[in-house]
Parts: structure tokens; C-alpha cells; sequence
């Protein structure tokens, strides 16, 4: 049985147990400064010896640990940017607090006071400036519920008899609300944009509710705006890969998995990373995003407008068929997007938000014209979330959306008109506004027979 040895103010707690080759060994586990942890203790191992749920301690160091949880669970389970965000929290934060200490000796208490240890870290910085001075809380949560994950997998090999990281105590965390864009500084920042390349990713990120990787990793093949489509309100947008920069580890560790195009190397071979085209993280991110008919004449305008940047360039433009490109064809990415996005909002004075904020946005004025249509919408966004994913996404009225997005933003200059007219045809019997059919006729010469069968209905009614 075990007992608890007190040496100085702390406690022991040593037992004797049979190893792995039959052995009888004795074990003297970390001291503890409290005697009633020690006491919980004693009785968890006294009842794991009695019930024989006991597991022999293990040589296994943390290194080494971690090195076949990454090779035999990481390689099989992650995507490209899993295996390098996971594998940099490894390299980074938990070897070098973690390093020689035994997988059999990592208690709750160690896990306390690792974690104790991170809020006194610095951050390692990468290609991008952290903007905390110590370990944020969100990085701590992501490292915990890594480790959690690895321990599962010392639990499942039998290393260790329970996962010391269940019941971690997370540093307190700040959640800010993330700040948004409405609708009239949207209208503000289109009308400000300079840069053709930035005015496109805002109107895609806005109306189709699109990520910057998926913006950036779109190609015209998959942009359906033939003068038919738009006719028929069928102009839409199929996201089935994304763009982005990942470490040639990656790579060399995952092979070729979800990967459509390397881009070639600008830098030279010293760099460790490679511009990709991917598949999506996710396979509810894969989807069709029917789209505005003013946006889909302004693709048709940016697309002549690349058309002419080829013919200038010649053989100097390598052409991979991307809706953003640079003006010698090549992949235009995150970054050159987010430097023209700060330009922009300094230029005109707009409020400081991330660019991925524009999709939230999107989601919130989508619900707004849609009066909550929550199913829609999300085939737009493509949350895969159980806070965001309901049954049965009608296609149909993912149209719709497109139809009302067109009326509500891009054809009407103010929303609180929209939302007068929608109370007007609730309280009264629907009649045609002869002023906007004028007005939306200037714009659109295609309305001229809807105006005209109008007037003819009008004359039949007089005579009649």
C-alpha cells in the first residue's frame, strides 16, 4: 500500500508496484506542498493497485512523447496549417518548459504550474510582431487543449492512467467583441477604394461572405457571370479552395494532401515557406454563393480589366486563372490585401477593423434582410459550428439573398428605405412604385418591357 513521507514542508507519496518485467519497484512521486493532496493521491493509487487499473511508470520523457504523438497521431489527424500551428506550440513553449521531465511524472499540480509558467513567457515571434508582452490567454487555451489531446493519446497507449490536462485551470480571458463595419461605412469605404484589387475583396468578402483566403485562392473558372446566368439571377461563385502560405515542413511531413498548385519560389531557396493553393479546412467551407447581378457586371468589368494587363505583359505574365492577381499574374496575397486595407481606412478616416470583420457584417446584414433566415445564410458564410448549422439549406432561398442583397445595397442608397417599403406592402395591398421602376429602368435598360407591360395594365384599367 502507499504511505506519505514528509520531507521538510513538503509530502511524498511512495508505494511499491510490479513493473512491466515483474519486478517488485518502489516509486516516490513528486512532493506536494499541500498533505491533503497528498492524502487524495495516496487513495488514488491505492484504488487503482486494488481494482488493477494500475499502469507501471514509463521511462518516456516529454521529448520524446510528443515527438510520436506528432508522427503517429498529428500526421494522420491534421491539415497543413494544424501541423505547423501544432507544431510550433511544441517547439516553442511547451519543449522548453516541459524538456526532460518524465510522462509519468506530469501531475495536475505540473499542469498548474506550466501553465503558471507560460503567462510568464515571452512570446515567440514569427514572420508577424506579437502584440502581447507575455503569452496571451488564447495561446494558453490552444497549448492546453493540445496537450489535452496528446495525453489522451498516453492515456489510450497506456503511458499514464488518467489526462493531468482535463481539468486545467485556464488564465482568465478578455473576450472583446469584435467591432464591425454597418452599412453606410462600407458604402464609405467602396467609395474611397483606389486600389482594384482591394474594391473587388470587399465586395466579395461583403456580399458572399467570403474569407480572405478564399477571395485571394479564387480563379474564373469558378465564376459563373455569363449574360445568361446574370438574367436569370444565377451569377454566383463556387468556393472550393483557398490560398495560403505554409512551411515547406509541413509539406515534407504531410505530403501532397489538399494541396492544388505550389506556387514557385520568389525568395530563393532559403525560405521555409510556400505559397499554395488548398483545398478548404473544412467540408462544409466548400459551397456555391449565388451573387449580386451589380457585382457580378463589376467581375465582368475587373475582368477585362486583367485581360488588358495580359496583353500588355505578354509572356511576362504567368497566368494561373486567379481572380486577384498582380499585374504579372502572380497570386496576390493575404498580406498585399491587409497593407492596401490599412491604407484605405487611414485615407478616409474609417474605423479600425480587421478585414475578416467585413464577414461578420456580411452575416449580420444578410439576417437583417432576410428577417433571420439563419439557414440561408449559413450556406453563404459556410460555418460548419453547431451554433450555425441547421438542416436542409435551400438553395432557392440562398438566391433570394442575392436578390434582396442586390435591392438592399447596391440599387438603394439608403436600407431605411427598404425597410419602409417592407412595412408599406405589409399594411397595404401591394401597387408598383412607378418612381422606382423609373429610376431602376435609367440603370437597367433590360426593365423596359416590365415597364411597359406595367403601363399597359394601367390603360386596360382605365378603358375598362
Amino acid at each position: 500500500m502507499a504511505t506519505i513521507v514528509k520531507r521538510g514542508k513538503k509530502y511524498s507519496v511512495v508505494y511499491y508496484y510490479t513493473d512491466r518485467d515483474g519486478k517488485q519497484q518502489q516509486k516516490w512521486e513528486p512532493p506536494v506542498s499541500s498533505k491533503k493532496e497528498a492524502a487524495r493521491r495516496k487513495s488514488q493509487i491505492e484504488n487503482q493497485l486494488d481494482n488493477g487499473t494500475f499502469i507501471p511508470p514509463s521511462n518516456v520523457t516529454i521529448d520524446d512523447f510528443l515527438n510520436d504523438f506528432v508522427e503517429l497521431y498529428g500526421s494522420k489527424k491534421w491539415g497543413l496549417s494544424a501541423w505547423t500551428s501544432n507544431t510550433g506550440l511544441i517547439r516553442n513553449y511547451i519543449i522548453p518548459l516541459l524538456s526532460g521531465k518524465y510522462v509519468r511524472d506530469i501531475t495536475p499540480r505540473t499542469v498548474d504550474l506550466f501553465i503558471h509558467e507560460l503567462q510568464k513567457t515571452r512570446p515567440v515571434e514569427s514572420f508577424r510582431k506579437s502584440k502581447h508582452e507575455f503569452v496571451s490567454a488564447c495561446t494558453i487555451e490552444k497549448i492546453v487543449k493540445l496537450m489535452r489531446t496528446a495525453f489522451r493519446q498516453a492515456v489510450r497507449w497506456g503511458l499514464v492512467g488518467t489526462n493531468p490536462f482535463n481539468d486545467a485551470i485556464l488564465p482568465k480571458r478578455e473576450k472583446k467583441e469584435r467591432a464591425i463595419w454597418d452599412v453606410n461605412t462600407i458604402r464609405k469605404a467602396l467609395d474611397a477604394c483606389e486600389d482594384g484589387r482591394l474594391y473587388i475583396a470587399l465586395n466579395l468578402s461583403f456580399a458572399c461572405s467570403m474569407r480572405l483566403g478564399e477571395i485571394t485562392g479564387l480563379q474564373w473558372e469558378c465564376v459563373e457571370i455569363s449574360d445568361e446566368a446574370i438574367a436569370n439571377d444565377n451569377a454566383s461563385i463556387k468556393i472550393d479552395k483557398e490560398l495560403e502560405r505554409i512551411s515547406q515542413e509541413a509539406i515534407d511531413a504531410l505530403g501532397g494532401a489538399d494541396i492544388i498548385t505550389i506556387f514557385p519560389r520568389i525568395m530563393g531557396k532559403k525560405s521555409k515557406t510556400r505559397l499554395v493553393l488548398k483545398k478548404p479546412k473544412t467540408e462544409s467551407s466548400i459551397r456555391t454563393v449565388w451573387i449580386p447581378k451589380t457585382l457580378a457586371l463589376i467581375l465582368r468589368e475587373w475582368k477585362a480589366r486583367q485581360e488588358s494587363w495580359k496583353e500588355f505583359m505578354g509572356e511576362d505574365y504567368v497566368d494561373y486563372g486567379l481572380v486577384l492577381a498582380q499585374e504579372n499574374g502572380r497570386p496576390c496575397e493575404d498580406r498585399i490585401i491587409g497593407n492596401a486595407f490599412a491604407r484605405l481606412k487611414d485615407k478616409a478616416g474609417l474605423p479600425n477593423v480587421v478585414f475578416h470583420s467585413l464577414r461578420h457584417s456580411s452575416t449580420t446584414y444578410k439576417l437583417k434582410i432576410n428577417h433571420g433566415d439563419i439557414k440561408a445564410t449559413q450556406g453563404d458564410t459556410g460555418h460548419a459550428g453547431p451554433d450555425m448549422v441547421y438542416a436542409h439549406i435551400l438553395d432557392e432561398d440562398r438566391k433570394i439573398n442575392a436578390q434582396k442583397f442586390e435591392a438592399a445595397f447596391y440599387a438603394n442608397p439608403d436600407m431605411r428605405q427598404i425597410e419602409a417599403q417592407a412595412v408599406q406592402k405589409s399594411q397595404a395591398p401591394a401597387s408598383p412604385d412607378l418612381t422606382e421602376l423609373i429610376r431602376q429602368l435609367q440603370q437597367q435598360p433590360g426593365l423596359a418591357s416590365t415597364l411597359a407591360q406595367l403601363l399597359n395594365g394601367a390603360a386596360q384599367d382605365v378603358t375598362g
